[in-house]
């Protein structure tokens, strides 16, 4: 855990706060949280801190669209070897059905499977709602650490943003993603285009990924299947508004 101070943050055992939703935050709170995210990749980086030097460029792996449409065949082949479906099965089936329409109708837009666009370097790695505390308005404590690792930061910035601002009805709070990237780029600079491919990749890896169902049908864990019907929604509102979205994080 990492308890925030006004330099960066600092190692604690403990601390008090509350959990909250990003679409619970205030304007001001959404734009407080994407300076701290930049504040954040600056402390990371500083020297010092004990952690690896960074390459200047990183590699970043793409699903290939055949790939996930055998990997969609393989789950409705799961589904169809069931003697009797219950409401999630049921409910998968007509999601998978969509998703591989999806697939085909977008095949060609899959990102390049070279290098991620932009500044690199350490980062938290999961900075949803259950892994910050809150109080008094302020970030007070970031959990949860294991996985800290070198992405884009653009990686960071848009995968927040999603898991941040979330509506239960599938589709991005289209303000707070502004204020949110608007708070992070006082802190870091990072370019439009920068932004840009990274909000493509992760339109691309939530369309091309299917890890719900691989915790429901292969470990037999149901703990995030709302995450997948959620999922399906956000992704089917996404598809729909891609110019939209690149704006939103763009915007200024």
């Amino acid at each position: 855990m990492a308890e925030i101070d006004g330099r960066g943050f600092c190692v604690l055992p403990w601390a008090e706060g509350s959990h909250l939703p990003g679409t619970e935050l205030t304007v001001n709170e959404s734009t407080d949280l994407g300076a701290l995210v930049g504040r954040f990749h600056q402390a990371l980086a500083a020297p010092g801190i004990g952690l690896d030097p960074v390459a200047n460029r990183l590699r970043a792996k793409v699903t290939p669209a055949n790939a996930a449409l055998a990997e969609a065949d393989r789950f409705l082949q799961i589904i169809a070897t069931r003697e009797e479906l219950d409401a999630f099965d049921a409910a998968t089936l007509k999601a998978l059905r969509q998703r591989k329409e999806l697939l085909t109708e977008w095949a060609g837009e899959a990102p390049p499977d070279d290098l991620a666009s932009g500044p690199v370097g350490w980062t938290h790695g999961d900075l949803q709602p259950l892994n910050l505390l809150w109080r008094d308005g302020a970030v007070v404590a970031v959990l949860d650490w294991d996985r800290l690792g070198v992405r884009a930061y653009g990686e960071e910035v848009v995968r927040t943003a999603q898991v941040q601002f979330t509506t239960d009805d599938g589709r991005l709070d289209l303000e707070r993603v502004v204020t949110f990237a608007a708070g992070y780029r006082s802190q870091v600079r990072i370019a439009d285009e920068d932004l840009v491919d990274a909000v493509e990749r992760l339109w691309w890896k939530r369309l091309t990924d299917f890890w719900q169902l691989q915790w429901h049908y292969d470990k037999g864990d149901h703990g995030p299947d709302r995450l997948w019907e959620s999922g399906e929604r956000l992704l089917h509102w996404w598809t729909a508004r891609r110019d939209l979205v690149r704006a939103v994080f763009t915007s200024r």
